[in-house]
């Protein structure tokens, strides 16, 4: 992400940042401390006000947007040391032929490699689910394994046969 400082005469200084495409994100800092966010969806399109505040209220934002209050988990940056295994979360729909059968009737890990380790329904997290919990349609199921037996479990997951041969 780019980010441009201009110096406004007689009002402050401006800072925009590159959104996604030509979309920016623009600040305007007055000299009086008050801010103004703005939002330009396009290089040759007008910019729309989205908000103002003053000086504290921008620092109380900023330090939220900052994680000085919660620091979420960036997925894209975690390190587990779990060797050539990862975890991923995996959607069972509806139309998966999963749905209805237990875990041990699945076969999972024989079939694919893969650990189920948790499985999110709803609001509720069923840890280390026992063999005979059964898999639900909306069900997101946590699973442990390599790239390959993940792959192998997103073919059970679609088709219900790892067996790609039949394509």
């Amino acid at each position: 992400m780019t980010i441009y400082e201009t110096e406004v005469p007689g009002v402050g200084h401006k800072f925009e940042l590159e959104l996604d495409g030509e979309e920016r994100l623009i600040v305007l800092i007055h000299h009086d401390g008050k801010r103004e966010v703005y939002r330009r969806p396009g290089e040759n399109q007008d910019s729309q006000k989205l908000f103002s505040l003053t000086g504290k209220r921008a620092r109380q934002l900023g330090s939220i947007l900052e994680g000085a209050h919660f620091q979420p988990i960036e997925m894209d940056e975690i390190q587990v040391p779990l060797g050539e295994a990862i975890i991923e979360w995996v959607d069972i729909d509806s139309s998966s032929p999963l749905v209805g059968q237990t875990l041990r009737a699945a076969n999972i890990r024989e079939q694919t490699g893969v650990s189920i380790i948790a499985i999110q329904r709803a609001e509720k997290t069923i840890a280390n689910p026992m063999p005979d919990t059964t898999i639900e349609a909306d069900d997101i199921l946590v699973t442990l394994g390599s790239r390959d037996e993940q792959q192998a479990f997103s073919e059970l997951v679609e088709t219900g046969s790892t067996d790609t041969s039949q394509a």
